[in-house]
């Protein structure tokens, strides 16, 4: 099934532009790896199942204005939302140069202007606030939690793309659900 059916079943509504903006992202992403091996995608049916899986929690999220995303990556899941949701501002965290380069890249050839790349650690960050911070793949529950906790305020929402394994990782006295789909495990904290 294509990218834009799978999202508008799940009622997630996206315009032209924005397909336009991913159709160029994987464009650039599929060049991109060959080199320097961004991802573990290697076609374009694995992107489209890795964007979907990034924008599937637009369906249960409120509005936000400002989200951070640790370990970014190649841009699952921080620019997918920045794509989606060009109103709010996205900081996107990443260690490695070379997808920070990329991600920098992006930013300039699609005209993001929502997107700031950082490329460091998000430990190395000084305060901030956001309403929201995302995660797929980078740490265990309790270490990112401890990792990001100078960018975590009250209110601040917490998503993590988790698996199988979130039942055993998450801090039962923490105000939490866990957003089940046939393939991913959406943690969702309220701090």
């Amino acid at each position: 099934m294509q990218l834009q059916t799978r999202l508008e079943h799940q009622h997630i509504m996206l315009n032209a532009h924005f397909y336009d903006h991913i159709e160029r992202y994987k464009a650039h992403l599929l060049r991109w790896n060959a080199t320097h091996n961004l991802t573990g995608a290697k076609s374009e049916a694995q992107l489209d199942n890795f964007i979907y899986d990034a924008l599937l929690p637009l369906t249960f999220l409120p509005e936000v204005t400002t989200i951070m995303d640790i370990g970014t990556g190649a841009g699952f899941p921080g620019m997918m939302l920045a794509m989606a949701l060009p109103e709010t501002q996205v900081s996107l965290v990443e260690p490695l140069g070379k997808r920070a380069s990329f991600l920098q890249f992006v930013k300039a050839d699609l005209k993001l202007p929502n997107v700031t790349v950082k490329n460091c650690r998000v430990e190395a960050l000084q305060r901030g606030s956001y309403d929201l911070i995302t995660s797929r793949a980078v740490t265990d529950t309790r270490v990112l939690l401890t990792l990001s906790q100078e960018q975590i305020t009250e209110g601040t929402l917490i998503l993590l793309y988790k698996g199988e394994q979130v039942f055993d990782e998450v801090d039962t006295s923490l105000n939490y659900e866990i957003i089940q789909t046939q393939k991913r495990h959406y943690l969702l904290i309220r701090m």
